[in-house]
């Protein structure tokens, strides 16, 4: 089963992006605030060394920003689209 965990604050229109993709892929998903929960956010920068969100970790492959392609390829959503085409 695939693990995500998105990494947002409440002011991230890219975060919102982000979730909306994975909502209209059937892509369940954790949602960690770090805006909020400080001790999540230092986790996240000593992690990626990025302070930046929206971040994803996508069983255990981390994702920097809505990188649409690479989140498609840990997916498996790039594959699943060349099949019903």
């Amino acid at each position: 089963m695939t693990q995500v965990t998105v990494y947002t604050t409440q002011s991230c229109p890219w975060c919102v992006r982000v979730k909306n993709y994975l909502r209209q892929n059937g892509v369940p998903f954790r949602e960690v605030d770090v805006g909020r929960d400080r001790q999540a956010a230092m986790d996240l920068v000593r992690r990626t060394g990025q302070t930046g969100v929206p971040q994803l970790t996508i069983n255990g492959s981390h994702v920097v920003g809505f990188d649409k392609t690479r989140i498609d390829r840990l997916l498996g959503l790039d594959q699943n689209r060349a099949a019903s085409n």
